[in-house]
């Protein structure tokens, strides 16, 4: 997100406890600007890529976190997977210090953040969605404004992680069974990619896992975490499916194995046996 934004001329600072990924985009344009225990400048918006609830609390509400610095007004973009009443739980304690929250988190991996095609699903009063519309359509050319109520967008995108989920353990599950029926996966692949059976993530995946190209994109407990919290939205609601608990079991099956710091891709080596 920061390469496309600062690509397309945006004044992008940058803070993280990692101090090389900070030292990398400063030499790339970006400034170093922390933004914790002290006055915030006046920026468009912050905007905040973390992984789960706890950390986004810590960045947020923490002894040194944003909402300590930001002025009235100005607005908080949070990209994280987390549960819906999480998000609706920060917008509610930002709005009480005159901060705007718009719920929006992407997906489609870091290649299409970087050249503006991931999908961006946003949540937010409509005046805050058309204050900070140039940034959002800066950011993505996917942006779906799916309603007025931080949370909603998160539900969305636990629904559509839910069935990445499920699509990439079919994928690689599909893969596996060709493999022991001595098929050339490569052909296998191709025959898929082209007919009832293609997703967008199996290919992704798999082609990375054919060449034995596990180095992490999407870690393993990316998707774990995410089916998690989307069976935790499917149990509150009521609803229970038969795909989702299984896909989900995957995820963690490849964890346990091992392969938590491996891109999610690794669930072909778990049931593939390699």
């Amino acid at each position: 997100m920061a390469a496309n934004l600062l690509l397309k001329g945006w004044n992008v600072a940058v803070s993280d406890i990692d101090a090389s990924k900070v030292d990398f985009w400063v030499s790339k344009g970006a400034f170093n600007q922390s933004i914790r225990a002290q006055e915030a400048p006046d920026f468009v918006a912050i905007i905040v890529c973390v992984v789960d609830a706890a950390q986004a609390e810590d960045v947020l509400f923490g002894a040194q976190g944003l909402a300590c610095s930001l002025a009235r007004g100005q607005t908080v973009i949070l990209c994280p997977t987390i549960l819906p009443q999480d998000v609706a739980s920060f917008a509610a304690r930002l709005a009480e210090r005159g901060i705007h929250t718009i719920d929006a988190p992407m997906s489609g991996g870091p290649a299409r953040a970087a050249d503006g095609t991931m999908s961006l699903l946003v949540a937010c009063p409509e005046k805050v969605f058309a204050q900070q519309s140039e940034l959002l359509n800066a950011l993505s050319s996917k942006v779906f404004y799916i309603s007025d109520k931080p949370g909603d967008a998160a539900r969305t995108k636990l629904v559509n992680n839910l069935l990445a989920g499920i699509n990439l353990v079919g994928a690689a599950e599909a893969l596996a069974l060709a493999e022991k029926l001595g098929l050339n996966l490569e052909k296998t692949l191709s025959v898929i990619e082209q007919s009832s059976g293609q997703s967008w993530i199996g290919s992704d995946r798999l082609r990375r896992a054919l060449v034995g190209d596990y180095a992490p994109r999407a870690h393993v407990t990316l998707l774990e975490k995410d089916t998690r919290l989307a069976l935790e939205c499917a149990i509150s609601a009521g609803f229970a499916g038969p795909l989702g608990a299984a896909a989900s079991a995957v995820f963690a099956q490849a964890h346990v194995a091992g392969f938590a710091d491996q891109d999610d891709a690794a669930v072909f080596r778990l049931l593939s046996g390699k």
